[in-house]
């Protein structure tokens, strides 16, 4: 079982392609999950120019890395999220306009099923991403959240997210959610409430990320074995834990980097995620996807992180066998 493993292109996204695929190639990659943002994938150009997605898979084509996926978190997120100023900072101003709510939420929409349009006309089956959350907010139930507010969220999510997932079935790309803080499911039960609300779409998959999994207390391991027929792209990306008693796992307004916190996300194999278990749940599943990995760690070089998590993860990913390991004491 080959698994490339890629690199998502969402932290180098400051570089123009052409300059970030080189690097990319020479750390040692396969390919590159390209972000919606920065120059990397534009999706109207990809919609309306016939030449675009070819001249992408030349520009790669040229460092000997492939595509399998493009992603689009920061457009996702604006798709049900209670909007305000913050949004303005990730959204491309066609979609941000003037900034009212109702028509962010509503340009967002039609971008996702651009999206879709866009990743078929590349030739890549996967988008992954965000959908927000009009319920997030609301976590915490106090002041007192009932019932029937959190179920008019997942019913407000399967309303807007139903017709562009119809869009995705209908050119043959699955949207895989990343699951995670701030989205409609963010761990295993919000999980399967999401699946439920939308109806088990065939479109609607996930995008497995154990770091933001793990600091919750979730075992992501656990999350591979209830949902492997519907996670489609995998991101290699780890976290460490620090619960001494002071930090909490809420992060304490902290910001990622001081050592004070809770958790806070490392360099591929320098944490605390178990890519042992991973691996092997990944095999006993049958993913047979990239292994992207979404590096982020703040207190190291990018180019030495990307290096060392490419080389972790390759040393990582062994084959499955269906022989056992005891076969060679069997008598003739």
């Amino acid at each position: 079982m080959h698994r490339p493993v890629t690199l998502f292109t969402g932290q180098w996204a400051d570089l123009p392609l052409e300059e970030m695929a080189p690097i990319a190639a020479r750390l040692g990659y396969d390919g590159l999950e390209l972000a919606c943002w920065g120059d990397h994938f534009d999706v109207t150009r990809a919609v309306n120019e016939d030449s675009y997605c070819q001249g992408r898979h030349d520009l790669l084509a040229k460092h000997d890395l492939q595509c399998w996926s493009v992603s689009t978190h920061l457009v996702g997120q604006a798709v049900r999220d209670r909007i305000d100023k913050r949004h303005h900072q990730i959204l491309p101003e066609h979609v941000w306009g003037h900034g009212d709510a109702v028509g962010v939420r509503e340009r967002a929409a039609e971008e996702m099923k651009n999206t879709a349009r866009a990743a078929a006309k590349l030739g890549v089956g996967v988008v992954n991403g965000f959908t927000g959350s009009s319920i997030w907010p609301d976590w915490y139930f106090f002041p007192p959240t009932g019932p029937d507010q959190i179920k008019r969220g997942f019913d407000d999510f399967a309303n807007r997210w139903g017709p562009i997932l119809d869009v995705f079935s209908e050119v043959g790309v699955k949207f895989a959610l990343e699951v995670h803080p701030a989205e409609i499911a963010y761990d295993i039960y919000s999980t399967q409430t999401a699946l439920e609300a939308i109806g088990h779409h065939e479109a609607f998959c996930f995008n497995f990320d154990p770091s933001h999994l793990l600091w919750q207390g979730v075992d992501p391991v656990k999350f591979i074995d209830m949902f492997g027929d519907r996670i489609v792209h995998a991101h290699m990306k780890d976290v460490t834990i620090n619960h001494d008693g002071v930090a909490g796992v809420l992060g304490s307004h902290l910001p990622f980097g001081d050592h004070r916190r809770g958790w806070d996300f490392r360099s591929v194999g320098r944490g605390d995620v178990d890519f042992d278990g991973i691996i092997r749940a990944l095999n006993r599943v049958g993913y047979a996807g990239p292994l992207s990995v979404e590096w982020e760690d703040p207190h190291m070089h990018r180019e030495h992180g990307a290096l060392e998590s490419c080389e972790y993860v390759r040393s990582i990913a062994f084959r499955t066998t269906d022989a056992a390991f005891d076969d060679a004491f069997q008598k003739a």
